[in-house]
């Protein structure tokens, strides 16, 4: 199985509309076609973005968010990341490559193109909620 990670904007995407971030998280993660990779410092960050007092506003976004987020911590494969790096630009970001690095994670998706300009690291292919998904309907 096929293991990703996926970008806090992803699943804050995939909570506002119905994009490719939604099918991903909602017809592919939670659906259990792929295996979720999570840390716990992305796992807090995702708790700490989602319960922003701006996306109060969304209706349903919160009741949405604890559901996808108790999904998550029951379906995940959580890693301690061994190793610091300093690749993004945007210093929280390297956590993602972080748990890249110690998941050997297939992919990392992200909609942050401006920080993430790599395709790759490591093993890790970077790809779009776009891309992504063009690449896994492909198989």
């Amino acid at each position: 199985m096929q293991k990703v990670i996926l970008d806090t904007n992803v699943v804050v995407s995939s909570l506002i509309q119905k994009g490719y971030p939604h099918h991903i998280v909602f017809n592919h993660v939670l659906e259990g076609h792929v295996q979720l990779c999570l840390s716990e410092a992305l796992m807090d960050e995702y708790r700490e973005v989602l319960s922003r007092p701006k996306f109060s506003r969304i209706p349903h976004f919160g009741s949405h968010a604890e559901i996808v987020l108790t999904h998550f911590s029951k379906i995940a494969l959580f890693y301690e990341p061994h190793i610091r790096l300093n690749i993004i630009k945007d210093v929280s970001d390297n956590k993602l490559l972080e748990l890249a690095d110690e998941s050997d994670a297939d992919f990392l998706i992200t909609g942050n193109t401006a920080d993430f300009t790599l395709m790759q690291y490591k093993h890790t292919c970077i790809l779009s909620p776009r891309s992504f998904w063009e690449k896994i309907t492909d198989y």
